[in-house]
């Protein structure tokens, strides 16, 4: 069996799953009990050699949390955005999950390291160590003054989404909902606007993935940088309001970022449910419409590892062999391979991070 290409990915929730998990976290992470989409070995075995680690603040429940699971399965469905959180609530959370990374390196240093631009991912993957860059997904934890941005940023804080599917002080995520369309809601705050500002000015990518349209324009705006969004597909084929508009996509192409493309299966199917026997032949419709409109440069993946449902050809991170199997099967070759499973991305990373 020949070895697994080496990929870089754009997003996953392993630290969120380290947090919750009442299994040790020793046993999720250097473990063979083989709990949700990733663990070290897993990676080692797939040909991950690196990724965007999501810091995630899940919501606070007020009562009976909404069943996302059965409506996912059972389109359409509208469900309530969750409350706001201010940040003194979200940092403790956002700094255990900071602090997991950093364990993660301190467990399995011959395996794994925390990087924080393109030379560091390069430098790990040369020394067959997985690379790892703190991400944050939605900014309830950085406060209105924005200084503990600096804070996450020394400890190797790259890359931010201002939003996630609730709305922040910087701006306006979309619902969880289907179908739906991304034109909702305000654009990006005054505060929100800030936020990019200083974004830019150090260095770390803005993540596109969760705003809605006119928070999308604002950043357009507002920033100098790539457009990136690190875990989105295709509205055209898929119409939740988590996908990106044609529109969206041709700017992001103008402006040289990049699209990674998302393995959740309710942002695949056509129909939006969160179907776990979705094929092949979607997954490549996706795939296949990223690379014709934003061009082979541009284009990536961002699996949503534990934190979505799977399609089952995949299934964890050890089948992502497989999606390249059936990558070169409908026609891909291997240099186009070799960009869409990391190349890109570490393009991307250089043009946007510091």
């Amino acid at each position: 069996m020949s070895d697994p290409i080496p990929f870089f990915d754009g997003h996953n929730d392993f630290l969120l799953k380290l947090m919750k998990s009442p299994a040790p976290r020793a046993e999720i992470w250097l473990g063979d009990g083989a709990i949700g989409h990733l663990d070290l070995a897993r990676m080692k075995a797939a040909g991950f050699v690196g990724g965007l680690f999501a810091i995630f603040v899940p919501p606070r429940s007020t009562g009976k949390p909404p069943d996302f699971k059965t409506a996912m399965a059972n389109p359409p469905y509208a469900m309530p955005m969750p409350p706001a959180l201010s940040h003194d609530v979200a940092q403790p959370d956002a700094l255990t999950m900071a602090g997991l990374l950093h364990w993660m390196e301190r467990a399995a240093p011959e395996s794994f390291r925390v990087c924080r631009n393109a030379s560091d991912i390069r430098a790990a993957i040369a020394d067959d160590v997985i690379a790892g860059v703190m991400h944050m997904e939605g900014a309830e934890a950085i406060g209105p003054d924005l200084d503990s941005l600096y804070l996450f940023y020394e400890m190797g804080l790259r890359s931010l989404g201002p939003v996630w599917s609730r709305d922040t002080i910087f701006g306006y995520g979309v619902p969880m909902a289907f179908p739906g369309t991304p034109d909702i809601g305000p654009g990006l705050t005054e505060k929100g606007k800030d936020l990019i500002r200083l974004c830019d000015e150090i260095g770390i990518l803005i993540d596109l993935s969760h705003l809605n349209e006119k928070g999308f324009d604002d950043v357009t705006a507002t920033s100098t940088a790539p457009l990136v969004a690190t875990h989105s597909n295709v509205h055209a084929l898929c119409p939740s309001p988590r996908n990106l508009t044609d529109r969206q996509l041709h700017m992001i192409r103008e402006r040289g970022g990049m699209v990674g493309f998302n393995f959740a299966t309710f942002y695949i199917n056509e129909d939006g449910k969160a179907a776990s026997d979705t094929g092949w032949d979607a997954m490549l419709r996706h795939i296949d419409y990223l690379i014709e409109t934003l061009g082979e440069d541009h284009v990536g993946l961002g699996s949503d590892f534990d934190g979505c449902v799977l399609p089952d050809l995949i299934g964890d991170v050890t089948g992502v062999p497989r999606l390249f199997d059936a990558m070169k099967a409908h026609g891909y070759d291997a240099p186009l391979l070799t960009k869409l499973a990391r190349e890109n991305w570490l393009s991307c990373i250089e043009r946007c991070v510091t």
